[in-house]
């Protein structure tokens, strides 16, 4: 738990330092170089412009419907992370176990540790890798997102969605809150069924604060890809942990009536 942690700030912290440092003020065209240019931002830059034709000239709208294919593109990778992670909560007991076999600190029985714990893995059929991959996949989309927001003319000339301008950081700051919202409920029903402990406790309150802050300053056209995002999150998650979620439910209402 505490490297998918530190695996999820170092991203988020990467987006941010990526999103600053690389040219974002050059309009991206059919002539924009480099294999970023080329195979990522102009791609999405290019099929933002076409769902906006589709969707009447609405970038806002165009930014959500492409928000969903991506997601549902991703999805069978996000269904494995989810249930990764419900296994990895079944096989806790036997982790626990190996540790407290295993305590000494020597370096041949942390071998044996590893050694175990890895064939505990293969027994139940985990990859602990898993609940990473859609990270990992996510962080080249979402920055590529960014850039083809800043950098898409027709973007900057038909910015206005709502009431805010899709180039600009929200000035009522609703969508950074909205977005640190659904990434609390997103990480607290991804959270059912699991054993509490410090570290899911700290990342349940850090990833909204840390969404928030970025929201605040980035365009808002990224916060609604956010909220977009969490949004299908949560319905995903919904239905796979459905019966985790009844459970969890039912558990808390006898303990209501106690």
């Amino acid at each position: 738990m505490k490297k998918r942690i530190f695996l999820i700030i170092g991203l988020v912290l990467a987006i941010v330092f990526l999103a600053g440092c690389t040219q974002t003020n050059a309009p991206i065209t059919t002539e924009s170089v480099g294999f970023w240019n080329e195979y990522i931002v102009y791609p999405l830059s290019w099929f933002i412009v076409k769902v906006a034709e589709f969707a009447g000239g609405s970038f806002g709208l165009a930014i959500i419907i492409v928000t969903i294919i991506i997601r549902l593109i991703i999805l069978p990778l996000m269904i494995k992370q989810i249930k990764s992670s419900k296994a990895m909560q079944v096989v806790q007991p036997e982790l626990k176990a190996l540790k407290e076999k295993y305590s000494s600190k020597d370096q041949k029985t942390q071998e044996k540790l590893q050694q175990e714990t890895m064939q505990l893995f293969q027994k139940h059929n985990i990859n602990p890798l898993a609940g990473c991959l859609p990270l990992v996949v996510q962080m080249p989309i979402l920055i590529g997102i960014y850039h083809a927001i800043m950098r898409t003319p027709q973007l900057q000339e038909h910015a206005n969605f709502l009431w805010f301008d899709l180039s600009a950081a929200d000035p009522y700051y609703i969508l950074p809150v909205v977005a640190g919202i659904t990434t609390f409920i997103q990480q607290k029903i991804s959270m059912v069924g699991m054993d509490n402990n410090p570290q899911m406790a700290m990342m349940l309150w850090l990833m909204p604060i840390m969404i928030i802050v970025f929201a605040v300053s980035f365009p808002a056209a990224l916060a609604l890809y956010w909220v977009v995002g969490n949004i299908f999150s949560i319905v995903q998650t919904y239905f796979i942990k459905g019966p985790d979620l009844k459970a969890a439910a039912s558990v808390k209402a006898e303990g209501a009536k106690k």
